[in-house]
Parts: C-alpha cells; sequence; structure tokens
C-alpha cells in the first residue's frame, strides 16, 4: 500500500517519472476503492488545501460533491463560469452548495482581456476549440497553480475517451483523480435518491449533460449522455482534461473571484 502522507506532498516537486509511478501505485491501490476512499485518499496524498475538486454543477456533479461534503465540505471545489452558463446552472450551483455546506466554492472565470479577444461573442461558432481555450482550458490552468492535484467527476460510462479512464492519472505536474471512474449510473442516480439531492433543472427539459449554452442540446432518447454537447460537431471534449499549462506558463487568459 502506497504511504499515508500528512504532509504536504508538492507534485511539483517530482520528476515526472516520479509523478507517473506515484499516480501508477495510487491507481492499483484505488482501483476497486469507493469514491469516498478516493477522494479522501487525495487529501491524505496531497494534503489538505491542496487538492481542489473542479465541478461544473452540472446534471450528474451534485453525486460527487455529496461525496466530497462527506469526506470535507471545506475542500476548495473550482466553478469554470465561462460567460455562456445557463441561468438554471447558476442558480443550481447555489442550491446545491447550500443543501451541501460546501465552505470553499471559487468561481472562475476568464480575465476581461481574454474576454476581449471574444468582442462578438461568436468564438463558439466559429471556432469551437478557440473558445474553449479562452473561456476553460486557460483560466482552469491558471486557478489551478494553487494546487498540487485536482478530483473531477468524469465516469467510464460517459463512453468515447472516457471509457477507460483510470482512477488516478497525471495531468501535467499535478496529480488527478478519477473517484466516479468505474460508478454506473443507476449508481448516480441512487446517491441522488438516498442523499434526497436536487436535479439539475435542466434534465426535466431533456438535457442528459448541461454544459454551455450554445454548446449544449437535448439528447434523443437512448443516445449517450453527452450526445447533446457540440452536437453536429467533431468534437467531444472541452480540453481541460487534456494535459494543463504547467505552472510558470502564461495563463493571463484567467482569474479567480
Amino acid at each position: 500500500m502506497i504511504e499515508r502522507r500528512s504532509i504536504l506532498m508538492t507534485a511539483a516537486m517530482f520528476e515526472p517519472r516520479s509523478l507517473a509511478a506515484t499516480a501508477a501505485a495510487l491507481d492499483r491501490e484505488l482501483t476497486d476503492a469507493e469514491p469516498a476512499e478516493i477522494v479522501a485518499q487525495a487529501q491524505r496524498t496531497l494534503g489538505r488545501g491542496r487538492v481542489a475538486v473542479v465541478s461544473s454543477f452540472g446534471s450528474e456533479s451534485a453525486a460527487l460533491l455529496k461525496i466530497v461534503a462527506e469526506v470535507d465540505a471545506a475542500i476548495p471545489v473550482l466553478f469554470l463560469d465561462t460567460g455562456w452558463m445557463f441561468e438554471e446552472t447558476l442558480a443550481y450551483r447555489d442550491a446545491v452548495v447550500a443543501r451541501l455546506g460546501l465552505t470553499d466554492v471559487r468561481t472562475i472565470t476568464p480575465s476581461p482581456a481574454a474576454l476581449a479577444r471574444d468582442g462578438a461573442r461568436d468564438l463558439w461558432f466559429a471556432d469551437p476549440d478557440a473558445c474553449c481555450t479562452l473561456r476553460k482550458t486557460a483560466p482552469l490552468a491558471h486557478a489551478l497553480t494553487a494546487f498540487d492535484g485536482w478530483i473531477n467527476g468524469r465516469k467510464r460510462y460517459h463512453g468515447g475517451e472516457r471509457a477507460t479512464l483510470p482512477v488516478v492519472e497525471i495531468d501535467g505536474l499535478r496529480l488527478k483523480f478519477n473517484p466516479l471512474a468505474r460508478v454506473t449510473r443507476p449508481e448516480i442516480d441512487a446517491i441522488f435518491t438516498a442523499a434526497e439531492l436536487p436535479r439539475h433543472p435542466l434534465e426535466a427539459q431533456g438535457f442528459a449533460s448541461v454544459g454551455c449554452m450554445p454548446c449544449t442540446s437535448r439528447a434523443a432518447p437512448g443516445q449517450q449522455v453527452r450526445a447533446g454537447r457540440w452536437a453536429g460537431r467533431d468534437k467531444t471534449e472541452c480540453g481541460i482534461h487534456a494535459v494543463l499549462a504547467p505552472a510558470g506558463a502564461d495563463v493571463s487568459t484567467g482569474h479567480m473571484r
């Protein structure tokens, strides 16, 4: 079993091979662990305050946040407000935070200088990859410079690139934890039911996965959960789950409030 650490372990101090070895050892240890144990191990490994949760407050997000709150309601939660979020998502964020008692939720936004590059607000249509970089990837990379690892809510049953998710991986100079990697849709639903968690209001309108307003549509019955994201385009991910910019890179496009 990998050593439990109560002191800060700074991922940026590792040689890349050492960090990869740490991730591989954790992945082996936690391969069959419950989500709460994975969250707790992330905090034990990196130290309190050195790991954050990244949440979209989308249709399934409350399940992971419920688990996080039970481990430690003070774990920082980073929410990317791209400027294109549904009003329902912003209201849902506030309702979930109040319901779970999360005490450190940080809203990450693109900087004014970055938004000036999309003055016409049509980049989502002309170049959605560039829009995601400006409004999501770069601001998150900037925010994560304060942390040695992060936790997210991806699941294998979403298919596509997510079908072979490890439980622990490396992301640049950080460790990245996927506590829900092997969880099934019925298990997610069971968490909502047992905890009486509110559902995202757009679910009732046919939105299975909720992201930015211009690039989110309803999914047809029987389609994969994420079928309504960038529908009709050769694009399935926003880019934040690619390797993010390491500390010291040009991250002038993001700030935190």
